[in-house]
């Protein structure tokens, strides 16, 4: 029996949760959502960083235009009901806002907005230990066509023709460039280097602020890790002594190829192994300097 759905306010059965089939999001992509893990910790069920994916939840629906009728907190409430309701000890909880039945005008107009809070089972977004992934000939959005600072359903267009093309090709995973010739990211995760005992990742403006991304950062630093928020060229990740990707489907997932280049030895790293130990041990609340990132249900 799948979860009950959260839909604007209800626990809904599964099978009873529906929209019309005029509804704008459908039809223009314009709809704000989030990931979010949950997992079973020594105190209970806890929910990773959930205030952080709700604030942007809510930045990404006032982008487009929506009031999504609930405070922060209401959405914080209905994120640990949902998760609750599931009697599942870990999973995804998908938050998504949109719009609903329309005239099918470009402009909203008076379509009303919608705001749903899903469960899934989730084990690994990227199904293998290690990856191999390809450069994209796509690039990433230009920071001038749309905001990069939020999650909009429509720009995952993007993602979906750069996985069409590396998976066509026989790789696991893409990574596009930017604008300006610059690595960016994944289709949905960040990207991270290490050369010489040093983590580097591309700079804000032309990615996506993952939680994951910050979360990694903190952590390292906090370990003694050095961390560079740098612009870099692909050859240059080529050379890289390691490389991952993080999000929150990918968690820390080392990658081992790119293109025809094998990164490092071939075999996942240390610091890849160190950081990704680490990060286990805060989302199952092992490590009590960072408790203020879970929320109990």
């Amino acid at each position: 029996m799948k979860p009950k759905i959260w839909f604007n306010g209800e626990l809904v059965e599964w099978e009873d949760c529906r929209v019309h089939i005029t509804a704008y999001s459908l039809h223009y992509g314009a709809a704000a959502f989030e990931g979010i893990r949950f997992y079973e910790t020594g105190r209970g069920v806890a929910l990773f960083r959930l205030k952080d994916h709700i604030k942007r939840l809510v930045k990404s629906a006032k982008i487009l235009g929506m009031n999504v009728g609930y405070s922060e907190n209401q959405l914080i409430n209905a994120s640990k009901l949902a998760v609750k309701s599931s009697g599942m000890k870990s999973g995804y909880l998908r938050p998504i806002a949109f719009y609903g039945e329309s005239e099918l005008y470009v402009h909203a107009k008076d379509s009303k907005v919608n705001l749903a809070m899903i469960i899934l089972p989730w084990s690994k977004y990227l199904q293998n230990a290690s990856v191999r992934i390809k450069s994209s000939s796509y690039i990433r959005l230009h920071p001038n066509s749309a905001p990069m600072g939020v999650k909009i359903s429509g720009y995952y267009i993007n993602s979906l023709l750069a996985i069409l093309e590396a998976r066509e090709k026989g790789y696991d995973e893409a990574l596009l460039l930017d604008y300006n010739g610059n690595v960016a990211e994944g289709p949905a995760e960040n990207f991270f280097i290490a050369k010489n005992n040093v983590v580097i990742t591309p700079p804000l403006g032309n990615i996506l602020p993952g939680v994951t991304r910050d979360s990694i950062i903190k952590i390292a630093g906090d370990n003694s890790i050095e961390v560079l928020e740098k612009n870099f060229k692909l050859e240059e990740a080529k050379k890289a002594d390691e490389a991952f990707f993080t999000g929150t489907g990918a968690e820390i997932t080392p990658i081992i190829r790119i293109d025809d280049a094998r990164i490092g030895n071939g075999e996942i790293g240390h610091l890849t192994k160190k950081l990704t130990s680490l990060f286990r041990d805060v989302v199952s609340g092992k490590n009590k300097k960072y408790d203020k990132w879970l929320e109990h249900i």
